[in-house]
């Protein structure tokens, strides 16, 4: 029949409860099961047994057992063992041979919560001291004498689940590591955020020459505060205008930007946990060596050791480069590395570098915004100031006066239009830059002397 997969209560536990009122194999004695059986049934099925029968069973092998381990140790245990799909002795026999084909890294990790503990360890002693036999004992407690026995399973459990780790840790520290270097040595070595950071520097100097005396450099987070300082009219803010100034002045900077790499990645880096994670790594290399040495005939942990040695010394390298740039350029900067993770540090540009090119862009819009306002007054084809050619109302009242003449006799005859194809031209052809005149060869084209003002 299929499973029904209830909480079943034990024997010990249904005591003084509606259960022992309960006669269900009266039920079963009352009720005809060959239908149920029929419906129900998943495959070839042997004569059910008596209820009965089960329950006198089950209360013999409840009663037969001894338990060793703390009840809840044992449930979770239990459970443990069932999500590893082995008997006790596959397992333990995988972890002598440190067998990482046969153990998943998650088994290995709930293993490790289940080392036999100096306490179980002397209750499994004293068991065996008196000769009692081991199939008495629950499974679970059964797992635990076979579990204990394995020579220092502390290391190897530790052991093995390094060597299943190692290779995806590396490939997750070493890209992070990198980037660090990176991004620190970029910062230390750009010349255009030096020149800018000496520019602000003198502003700044400048600002507070009659409050304070002159300062010799600044905390990196006083970049935020550029945007705070405002203008009289409020319009503009100093970063505004030191970005006015480098475009104007030194424009070879305004791409400084450009040599500050990784500055997003870098800032979601935490070196410290790296630093420990390094640490861990090389703790448990050295682990897994010493147990090489009592282990001289694992071909295993000598393929690992001899593939991976190299490298676990290159990832202990750039740790150490790591950290020394990091702390080098922090300090080139004057903050105190202890003090200013790179969650704080590269934020600082990451920051400035978009206020920078936000101001840049604000700047171009205002520039744009101020020549077309001023387009009343300066013609962008010629950019001559206004006072240097006619007025409007003069290109109106010549216009005027050709629409007045379109039926004089100056007028070609046979040419349909021509007062609109001469308004056309007129309109096309700009005034020249210093006599203000239009072309005279239309006029002459089009049958008119020229009828500029005198």
């Amino acid at each position: 029949m299929p499973l029904f997969n209830w909480q079943a209560l034990k024997q010990e536990q249904v005591a003084r409860t509606v259960f022992t009122e309960l006669d269900d194999e009266n039920i079963l004695r009352e009720l005809d099961m060959g239908q149920f059986e029929e419906l129900f049934k998943t495959r070839a099925q042997s004569a059910p047994a008596d209820v009965c029968t089960l329950k006198m069973k089950v209360s013999k092998k409840a009663s037969n057992r001894v338990s060793l381990l703390e009840p809840n140790r044992a449930k979770n245990l239990a459970i443990t063992l069932h999500k590893g799909g082995m008997d006790a002795n596959q397992i333990c026999t995988a972890i002598e041979n440190y067998n990482l084909n046969a153990l998943s890294l998650d088994f290995l990790e709930l293993l490790e919560r289940f080392i036999p503990s100096d306490y179980e360890l002397k209750l499994i002693q004293n068991y065996e001291r008196e000769g009692r036999s081991l199939l008495e004992l629950s499974e679970e407690d059964r797992f635990m004498v076979r579990f204990g026995k394995i020579p220092r399973i502390t290391c190897r459990l530790s052991t093995l689940t390094f060597l299943g780790n190692f290779s995806e840790s590396v490939q997750h520290l070493q890209p992070q590591l990198n980037t660090i270097i990176a991004a620190s040595m970029s910062i230390k070595s750009s010349n255009k955020l030096k020149k800018i950071l000496e520019i602000i520097l003198a502003f700044g100097n400048y600002m507070n020459s009659g409050k304070q005396g002159a300062a010799y450099g600044f905390r990196l987070q006083s970049l935020d505060l550029l945007l705070d300082m405002k203008s009289t009219d409020r319009k503009l803010t100093l970063l505004h205008f030191l970005v006015s100034i480098i475009q104007e002045k030194y424009p070879h900077l305004h791409t400084f930007h450009t040599e500050l790499q990784f500055m997003d990645k870098a800032a979601l880096v935490s070196l410290e946990s790296i630093l420990l994670d390094v640490q861990a790594l090389e703790k448990g290399m050295d682990v897994t060596q010493k147990e090489f040495e009592e282990q001289k005939d694992s071909p295993i942990l000598r393929d690992f050791l001899s593939n991976n040695s190299s490298l676990m010394k290159s990832v202990v390298k750039d740790a150490k480069t790591a950290q020394e740039v990091y702390e080098s350029v922090v300090e080139y900067f004057g903050d105190d590395p202890k003090t200013t993770p790179p969650a704080m540090f590269f934020p600082i540009f990451i920051r400035f570098i978009k206020a920078y090119k936000l101001a840049e862009q604000e700047n171009e819009q205002r520039k744009r915004d101020h020549f077309i306002g001023a387009d009343e007054f300066m013609d962008p084809a010629i950019s001559d100031p206004a006072w240097n050619r006619p007025k409007k109302v003069e290109r109106v009242d010549l216009i005027a006066e050709l629409k007045r003449r379109q039926v004089s006799p100056l007028v070609r005859e046979g040419k349909d239009g021509a007062i609109e194809d001469i308004i056309t031209a007129l309109k096309a052809v700009p005034f020249t830059a210093r006599s203000g005149k239009r072309s005279s060869h239309l006029f002459s084209e089009f049958g008119f002397s020229d009828l500029s003002p005198s």
